[in-house]
């Protein structure tokens, strides 16, 4: 047995769904889901030699350009390397001075001097060290990417400002506003020698990676800034030996930090901006590397934990800081490199600072034949890739350029603390501003008046909605139609008053929302205890006004719970963590749209009243609280047979969007919900699908995986693959079970499919997949279906419900709860931490132990010899909506690895 499989309980039958299972007191995996080991092998040595002759240019160019002594960007690159790379959360991130902080270190070098400045670096690091231990990385992240990247590009506009005097021969001002203005002047005195100096490693920049054919294969091996800055010293060397070159001063003169001078709330306010500045730029880094080793081919999804790449930048500042560095931060262009060359963890970010500190004691006489010239062209062409064309549209599309512009004009301007202070001003009075815009229209339509309202009502737009409503001929008949997701008290007040004058005049009102149907009255926004409307829920989508209206009409109380087949909202099995659907949010009710004879609907929860709902119902197996029949949506059909009514012969008609709202309304409830929902698809879905169903209708099924998971409700297989019509073979069953061949009780529909599939449908892969708060892991660990039966002289109950379809279903779990009981499995986790409890423990084993019979089925072995089939595992957590792949299904004990997102 591996060591890193936990202790089992002596006892089996101590283990109770009540039993957690403790999660290890060692340390947290890394950054990549594995413990920080460090492997060294030829990739990570390559690609930490790769990011080093990146690094070395990059690091003196920006020390040039912020103006400190050019030894602190070396030392600020091997501390980022090497602390940042042990402690950080990203395990092929490198770190080091970044260009995202030029522009703010240059400003308090002139402002407080060089020494202040260290100090500077230590209480940012500080404070970052501080925000990672209190969790908040995810939460700096919700700030708008409007705002995000307009600071970046904001700072990439003033860099290139002031990198150009530098490759014209000259000196940078004190602000991208001067140096802007001093741009002409500088055009009329340029030297002839820097110039060219420049234009040749921007050329080599550019051009170096577009060499074609073999020869530019093996010459893009070498870095595109090492290869410009190295041509460029060469030229240099010959052509202009009197050029300015970098200029390395004794260690024995390096300067240290000293405590900082200066007011109080200048020295916090630069603090706050390195912090802010630096943070932001290593978590978005940190991102785009995990999505570039993602789409490395066999990675397994690895994210970055960013808390502790928060703290681990924090660390690496303040030592930074206290040597006299500059400060640090994640950075795209190395940790882009370093992904690209084959980093395969930890190793070649750590080497990479080893050779940078090497790098800074011996080879001095090397570095000061670099042209500053050349330094700056590399840092100005680093400063136009931070303003990317790509952010531009992205936030074009999302319309959330005034704020992108907002703060590049900000930053330029006045600087990144009061640019980020103007993009959230604008990002905020741009929301306020849609949310407050309301259209409002009127026209008569053969002798109707109809008012439409489109957007949120709120108290700014009653004005407007009260002048709207008073161009209506009293005693006229009106339609009142409400596009929106939104009306506060005011509005709601405004259109029932109006309401209710109107139709005192002899006037008749009519209000509608979104989909068309008409209701007697306008219904009061409920309290947050009623959203049960979700997007991707036909079956329940806009019926939560449909409730309000049947209690409202009936004098009932304002929110009611939900369908008969839904538990109450404190329902949920032991160990799940899903929680229930809320039933609304505040605002949320807009005018009901409900048919005016709704009758009222009663919500009975299944398992505290069967004989009320079903008369027939059969006992519920061994009395247990949370039996299946709660859990699993589908199976508490096993549990509560309904009644059957006598055979009828009734004439199908087609559903129409136009169906009438009376004769939903005189059917039952659960009849009604359906007719609705038919009418919904035939209105809004039907004609986007319709060509696509022709063409599957045509050419026939063609399905690519065979998809085998719970008949839980709370799975909906097309929204968790992001999968559409004719793309899963879907096969679903209480517990997601696939019966061996041959067993007792085995169940030919589930072989059927799988044979069906494989043979004829050539299906490429199928996936088994369970999920947390599994129904029928619940019973199988609550009563065994192999437990002792009932002694002689006891209640028969349990022995009745032994005998029931689900019960006997339920054997075919038996061999996932001894597999998880032995001693002779590993136990299935997920990467990175144990089980929750005993059910998810149960669930995983499930997966594994099902996959196993899969192999024993005759098509699946034979598509596995010819490895022409693939078998995944799935687990999907209900309640954090997040899933799982089984990270090597060929291992019977397996480690199910977190899907990141793309």
């Amino acid at each position: 047995m591996p060591a890193c499989v936990p202790t089992r309980t002596e006892n089996p039958s101590d283990y109770s769904p009540s039993t957690r299972v403790r999660p290890s007191r060692r340390p947290p995996p890394g950054g990549d889901g594995h413990r920080p080991r460090f492997r060294n092998s030829g990739a990570d040595l390559s690609a930490s030699i790769t990011v080093f002759l990146i690094a070395v240019p990059m690091s003196l160019g920006l020390a040039v350009a912020i103006g400190a002594p050019l030894e602190a960007g070396l030392l600020a690159a091997a501390v980022g390397g090497i602390v940042a790379g042990l402690l950080g959360g990203s395990a092929l991130q490198v770190s080091g001075p970044s260009a995202g902080l030029t522009v703010v270190t240059a400003g308090l070098i002139q402002d407080y001097g060089w020494r202040t400045t260290c100090a500077i670096t230590v209480g940012a690091g500080l404070l970052q060290l501080v925000l990672g231990s209190l969790r908040t990385a995810r939460s700096a992240l919700a700030v708008s990417p409007a705002i995000v990247h307009g600071t970046l590009a904001g700072i990439g506009v003033a860099i290139v400002l002031a990198q150009l005097h530098i490759v014209l021969g000259g000196t940078p001002q004190s602000s991208a506003v001067a140096n802007a203005l001093a741009l002409p002047g500088q055009f009329a005195r340029v030297a002839p020698a820097a110039p060219l100096i420049g234009l040749l490693t921007i050329a080599v920049l550019v051009l170096w990676p577009r060499i074609p054919g073999r020869a530019g294969r093996a010459l893009r091996r070498i870095p595109a800034a090492l290869a410009s800055v190295a041509a460029a010293t060469a030229l240099a060397a010959v052509a202009a030996p009197g050029i300015a070159r970098v200029d390395l001063p004794s260690w024995k003169a390096h300067a240290l930090p000293e405590l900082p001078h200066g007011p109080v709330l200048g020295l916090l306010g630069a603090v706050f901006t390195v912090m802010l500045v630096a943070s932001l730029e290593s978590l978005l880094s940190a991102m785009a590397v995990d999505k570039l080793t993602a789409d490395r081919p066999g990675d397994t999804g690895r994210r970055a934990d960013l808390d502790r790449e928060l703290r681990g930048q924090g660390i690496a500042n303040t030592v930074s800081g206290l040597l006299g560095g500059l400060p640090v931060s994640g950075g795209a262009v190395r940790g882009t490199a370093n992904v690209r060359a084959g980093a395969t963890g930890r190793t070649s970010t750590v080497l990479h600072g080893v050779w940078m500190l090497l790098a800074a004691g011996l080879l001095v006489g090397v570095l000061e034949w670099m042209p500053l010239a050349a330094l700056a062209a590399l840092v100005m062409v680093v400063g136009l890739q931070m303003v990317s064309y790509a952010h531009i549209r992205n936030v074009h599309r999302h319309r959330e350029f005034p704020a992108y512009g907002a703060t590049v004009a900000g930053v330029v301007g006045f600087g990144v603390l009061e640019g980020v202070t103007v993009g959230i001003a604008v990002a905020v009075g741009t929301a306020l501003h849609r949310l407050t815009r309301t259209r409002i229209t009127l026209h008569d339509d053969s002798g109707t008046h109809r008012l439409r309202a489109r957007g949120q009502l709120t108290f700014l737009a009653v004005p407007r909605l009260s002048r709207t409503l008073g161009q209506i001929p009293p005693g006229a008949n009106a339609v009142v139609e409400l596009d929106g997701s939104f009306m506060d008290h005011a509005a709601y007040e405004t259109l029932q008053h109006w309401q209710e004058a109107h139709v005192a005049q002899g006037g008749t009102v009519d209000v509608t929302g979104r989909t068309g149907r008409t209701a007697s009255r306008i219904v009061e926004p409920t309290s947050a205890a009623h959203t049960c409307c979700r997007p991707w829920t036909p079956w329940r989508n806009h019926h939560c006004d449909d409730r309000a209206l049947d209690s409202a009409g009936t004098g009932g109380p304002a929110s009611v719970a939900g369908p008969p087949d839904s538990g109450p909202p404190d329902s949920g099995p032991p160990g799940s963590d899903s929680d229930p659907a809320p039933r609304s949010g505040p605002g949320s009710a807009l005018p009901s749209t409900t048919s005016r004879s709704a009758a009222p609907r009663t919500a009975v929860h299944p398992a505290t009243t069967p004989e009320k709902t079903m008369p027939h119902a059969t006992t519920p197996i061994a009395h247990e609280p949370h039996s299946p029949a709660v859990q699993d949506g589908t199976s508490a059909t096993a549990s509560a047979p309904p009644v059957t009514p006598a055979p009828s012969v009734t004439p199908i008609a087609p559903v129409t969007p136009a169906a009438s709202a009376a004769s939903a309304a005189s059917q039952r409830p659960g009849s009604r919900q359906l007719a609705s929902g038919l009418s919904s698809f035939q209105r809004d879905t039907a004609p986007l699908v319709r060509d696509e169903l022709a063409r599957l209708a045509r050419e026939g099924q063609q399905p690519s995986q065979l998809f085998l998971t719970c008949a839980d409700s709370r799975l909906v297989t097309s929204m968790i693959t992001s999968s559409g019509p004719g793309d899963l073979f879907t096969v679903r069953n209480v517990g997601n079970f696939v019966p061996l061949p041959g067993a007792e009780a085995s169940d030919d529909s589930v072989a059927a499919a799988i044979e069906y599939a494989v043979d004829i449908l050539r299906v490429e892969s199928i996936t088994v997949c369970g999920h947390s708060g599994c129904g029928a892991m619940t019973a199988l660990l609550n009563d065994p279906p192999d437990a002792p039966s009932t002694p002689t002289g006891t209640s028969t109950s349990t022995s009745s419900a032994a005998s029931t379809p689900l019960r006997r279903w339920l054997r075919h779990g038996q061999p996932s709860l001894d597999r998880m009981l032995s001693r002779h499995h590993s136990w299935a986790r997920i990467s990175g931490r144990m089980p929750a409890d005993a059910v998810e423990q149960l669930c995983l084993t499930n997966v594994i132990q099902q996959l196993e019979h899969l192999r024993a089925h005759e098509s699946v072995a034979r598509r596995l010899a010819e490895g022409t089939l693939e078998l995944h595992g799935m687990y999907f957590h209900v309640g954090e909506a997040q899933a799982y792949l089984l990270t090597d299904s060929h291992e019977l004990d397996g480690v199910f690895a977190q899907v990141a997102p793309a």
